[in-house]
């Protein structure tokens, strides 16, 4: 299966953002981004800027999200398209497709300390959905789902270790988890307004549709 395999931080500098795509590095001084917040590549730190067309900005919209949620161009067309054959407003139908991923979900309720290391986690197989182990980090989840990590894991301890470091990290209201018992239920679907309000799915929905 395809993946990106270079170094991450050089995605953050190429959206010029910090994406958290690290866990606790990035909450460090050994950011990448903080010490170096300029576009990679041989000009990259130039203050040289050309003014964005219409399709750079839908593109940087666009690629912000998809590197985010660490998810490659092929699985998130098809998210797009899903989204627009639903009723409703396409833009959050394409939000709620990434959030409802079983890899997203696990880290938002802190049990990895990046969605890459949940996914991973998820690949090899340490987590359950409603008792049943469950190892596609693209499984969509649904309301009052439940997801545990598995009681054979080896990564119980590990795991564990995360929630604590996670402990000032607020948990997504549409969650709740149970620290003491490794689960969490994905209880409804989260608001717009709940989301991360610099994400402009309209700009991406734009993107895709022309």
């Amino acid at each position: 299966m395809a993946r990106y395999i270079g170094p991450v931080c050089r995605l953050c500098r190429r959206e010029g953002e910090q994406l958290f795509l690290k866990g606790a590095r990035c909450y460090s001084e050994k950011c990448a981004f903080k010490r170096r917040s300029f576009q990679p590549g041989q000009h990259g730190s130039s203050r040289m800027r050309k003014k964005e067309t219409g399709y750079e900005t839908q593109l940087r919209a666009k690629q912000k999200v998809k590197r985010t949620y660490g998810v490659l161009e092929s699985q998130f067309r098809k998210y797009y398209e899903i989204a627009s054959r639903k009723g409703g407003n396409s833009g959050v139908n394409l939000l709620h497709q990434l959030e409802t991923r079983l890899d997203n979900v696990a880290y938002r309720m802190g049990f990895g300390i990046s969605r890459a290391q949940t996914r991973m986690w998820v690949t090899q197989g340490h987590f359950e959905v409603n008792g049943r182990k469950c190892n596609i980090p693209s499984y969509q989840l649904k309301p009052n789902d439940q997801v545990k990590v598995a009681e054979n894991s080896k990564l119980r301890t590990a795991i564990k270790d995360n929630l604590e470091m996670n402990s000032n990290r607020e948990v997504s209201d549409w969650l709740s988890v149970d620290g003491d018992k490794l689960s969490g239920t994905f209880l409804a679907l989260p608001e717009r307004e709940k989301l991360d309000p610099t994400i402009q799915e309209n700009l991406i929905i734009e993107f895709y549709s022309r």
